[in-house]
């Protein structure tokens, strides 16, 4: 694929997924407004962040870095009855793998709970809850699996709309839960959880049609002496964790923040379901449509293809990645407030989550970054160094995690106070400590960026990324961009200090002033300094 091609697959498939975007801020708005946060809340976040989990592996994640090479490869050198009998036997092979997974779970759901959200165990209410709840969202790791499966297919096609538009129906099924338990079940948070359920059933029959367009509609056969599965096997055990290790970091955090004080959780989600405009919109696209591009290459032995593939989406990331982090910086209180600060989630849980946004947007640049590194190693079937990577990165935030809590409980006169009045134990001290919950999300940043160095370093050592001319005018250009969207969003908030008191209609064209004049004022640099949108193509 060329680089104009390229980016026309990447600008569709970020355009679709902004859609996906919109659609999932409205539902974060329907839950502030009608749920709030509340540790029922906390529960159902909780709940489907289990499941959620194995969407990432799958979608994003671990089958799709291992799947998509193996499937090009047999695109690129076999006929379509082999193609299709590897993908009807990773069917096979997949579903029933996830059919034992989900029985498992349902089973033990309440020993998965006390693993994985060990808190909860304090109030019984609660946590009778969340393992309900574990037990209707669960299912839908399979369905959304088997959904991915089916993207990954479409995406080595260069059929990239379905995949990228299906989100939406997630978010439109939870947008109804969520408005009908607010308005007819009482106000009750499970409703969420049935939402979830028949999201996924959605989302899989969504991508039927376009498979079965192209003649290529699974017909699931378990085989697991089939060459190309044990190919696959092979390759996804160890991405299983070192392709996902920004959400093995999150399961981690999850356990943790169980045990800060009440709302925690909900506060975290806010922060990080903003995150995902960035990292969803560009991060994913980039990282999707790059995958099958750079397996083609390394299939087609022509490594100065792969080299220009990496570079296109390394300046990609440095484009986005820098002026999103400052603009999610210094913009955290009013899009918070702007986006969520209604009903039931007032001005305090609006600051929270500023806070913890603050902390996490640090590593916007590496998430990105990742998403284009990561599937550098996977095309070449290289899936041990980023393991090595990612061990150390989760080590990484362990690690952090417990330095930033020390510091908080033993070096704060907030810290000691509370330690005090918790008789002397540190874990019953953050649970009294408000803001304890940014320092997860700063531990998450932390790990972020020692990923993405980690494998810019490998890739550099293997000598299968030569950097192409322009760099440096590129980082002058986007550095001098980057000072003028940060004078006028400071500009914007010396004049405009507080956002509690205005009507949402206030707050938004405030918002849209503050954020359509930043952006404007980094583009205006960009084009005055002459970067123009045709070096985009590679």
């Amino acid at each position: 694929m060329s680089g104009s091609r390229l980016l026309r697959s990447a600008s569709l498939f970020s355009s679709l997924t902004f859609i996906s975007r919109v659609s999932g801020l409205v539902r974060d708005q329907v839950y502030a407004i009608v749920f709030g946060a509340s540790p029922a809340m906390d529960a159902f976040i909780a709940a489907f962040r289990i499941p959620n989990f194995m969407r990432r592996l799958s979608a994003e994640g671990s089958f799709s870095m291992a799947f998509v090479p193996v499937l090009a490869e047999y695109k690129e050198k076999h006929g379509p009855d082999a193609v299709r009998g590897l993908i009807d036997r990773v069917a096979g092979s997949l579903l029933a793998s996830l059919l034992v997974l989900t029985a498992a779970v349902l089973l033990f759901a309440p020993w998965v709970g006390r693993v994985l959200a060990p808190g909860f165990t304090e109030d019984p209410e609660t946590y009778a809850l969340f393992v309900e709840m574990l037990r209707i969202t669960f299912p839908y790791a399979l369905f959304i699996s088997m959904a991915s499966l089916a993207g990954g297919i479409l995406n080595t096609w260069q059929r990239f709309g379905v995949p990228a538009i299906s989100p939406v129906l997630l978010n439109l099924s939870l947008i109804a839960a969520a408005w009908a338990g607010g308005h007819w079940l009482g106000g009750s948070v499970k409703v969420l959880a049935w939402g979830v359920l028949v999201a996924g059933i959605l989302q899989l029959a969504f991508h039927l049609p376009a498979l079965a367009k192209l003649g290529l509609l699974p017909r699931p056969r378990l085989d697991l002496a089939h060459a190309g599965v044990r190919r696959v096997m092979t390759l996804m055990v160890p991405t299983l964790f070192g392709s996902s290790v920004v959400q093995f970091n999150l399961l981690f955090n999850t356990m943790v923040a169980s045990l800060l004080i009440g709302g925690s959780m909900t506060w975290l989600y806010y922060s990080d379901r903003l995150l995902e405009f960035p990292l969803g919109m560009f991060g994913v696209a980039i990282g999707t449509v790059i995958l099958p591009h750079l397996s083609s290459r390394h299939a087609s032995a022509d490594p100065d293809g792969f080299s220009r593939g990496l570079d296109w989406g390394f300046r990609l990331c440095v484009l986005v990645g820098v002026p999103a982090t400052l603009g999610l910086v210094l913009c955290a209180q009013p899009l918070v407030a702007t986006l969520f600060q209604y009903g039931q989630f007032g001005p305090e849980d609006a600051r929270m989550s500023a806070l913890s946004l603050v902390t996490q947007s640090l590593a916007v640049p590496a998430f990105l970054l990742v998403k284009v590194l990561a599937p550098a190693f996977y095309s070449r079937q290289d899936t041990r160094s980023p393991v090595r990577a990612a061990v150390v990165s989760v080590l990484v935030n362990a690690a952090s995690t417990l330095l930033f809590f020390a510091i908080l409980v033993y070096g704060t006169d907030t810290g000691r106070q509370a330690l005090s009045e918790a008789g002397g134990h540190p874990i019953d001290a953050l649970g009294m400590v408000p803001g304890a919950h940014a320092l997860l999300a700063l531990a998450i940043a932390v790990a972020g960026w020692t990923n993405a160095l980690q494998l810019a370093w490998m890739l550099r050592r293997a000598g299968v990324y030569r950097r192409q001319p322009g760099w440096a005018k590129l980082l002058v250009q986007v550095g001098a961009g980057s000072l003028a969207l940060a004078a006028v969003v400071v500009g914007w908030g010396w004049l405009w200090p507080d956002w509690s008191d205005w009507a949402w209609w206030e707050r938004g064209w405030r918002l849209a002033v503050m954020v359509g004049t930043g952006a404007a004022a980094y583009a205006g640099m960009l084009l005055a300094l002459g970067l123009r949108p045709r070096e985009l193509r590679g």
